[in-house]
């Protein structure tokens, strides 16, 4: 298996860089490095299964040199595994290959050509972004209980009846925005322009999928969670309490 790493010291994070352009690749290693990133390359999506095993990176990042299709399994199959943000770039201005990779589980797609500058900034911005605090705007407040579900804001963790449950940065932002009005509906439109930044509608159409994941993880805990539900037309609400067994039926 071939693995480059660029090395910095005291790196502040652990980037995967998937991308079989070596000279590319190479440019973009020395760009992350002087950023004072630690960057693993690999050219294929088995070392890149290998290494996320080893080295646990903080961030990835994938490239989607043609054919496209085995990097995209790849996204899908690292994003059932793990919580680190991904980043897709694709030389593809089609809108529906763009919604594609946010369905598959991006939390970012950066279009070709970029600059380096642009680039530094779209990591550095998904990393932020992984670890924003979305639940509350009261200064000091550290843990948001909802029944049994506890999202611990300094932690950025969020567990079940004690039990973690292990999200996406994507799903972690989608849960905290939700938790923080719960019972009440938060527009498609709003949770587009709070995850992505964009209320595009095309990327809005991407939320189900995140949706469908953050829906399974919260059911398959120890004990009843607060159902995360579609209100058709309208929105998504975080239901709990007991009047909420008794709402006239929607989608789920």
């Amino acid at each position: 298996m071939r693995v480059t790493m660029s090395i910095t010291v005291n790196p502040r994070t652990t980037i995967l860089l998937v991308d079989d352009d070596l000279i590319v690749a190479e440019m973009l290693q020395v760009r992350l490095a002087a950023s004072g990133y630690a960057v693993h390359h690999v050219v294929s999506a088995t070392e890149a299964e290998a290494v996320v095993d080893a080295a646990a990176p903080d961030l990835i990042i994938i490239d989607l040199l043609p054919p496209e299709t085995r990097n995209l399994v790849l996204c899908a199959n690292l994003r059932n595994r793990i919580t680190a943000p991904i980043i897709l770039c694709s030389e593809s201005k089609e809108r529906d290959g763009l919604l594609l990779g946010f369905k598959l589980g991006a939390d970012d797609v950066i279009s070709k050509p970029f600059s380096t500058e642009e680039f530094v900034a779209r990591i550095e911005f998904a990393l932020r972004r992984s670890a924003r605090d979305s639940v509350s705007s009261v200064p000091g407040e550290i843990v948001h209980v909802i029944g049994p579900l506890a999202i611990d804001q300094a932690r950025c963790t969020v567990t079940l009846s004690g039990n973690l449950i292990h999200l996406t940065p994507t799903e972690y932002r989608i849960l905290c925005i939700l938790a923080k009005r719960p019972n009440h509906v938060v527009s498609a439109k709003e949770l587009a322009e709070r995850v992505w930044d964009t209320p595009d509608a095309d990327i809005r159409r991407a939320l189900e999928s995140h949706l469908r994941r953050l829906r399974t993880k919260l059911k398959s805990g120890p004990v009843m969670a607060p159902a995360l539900r579609t209100v058709r037309g309208f929105g998504y609400e975080l239901v709990w309490g007991p009047s909420t067994m008794a709402r006239s039926p929607r989608g789920d």
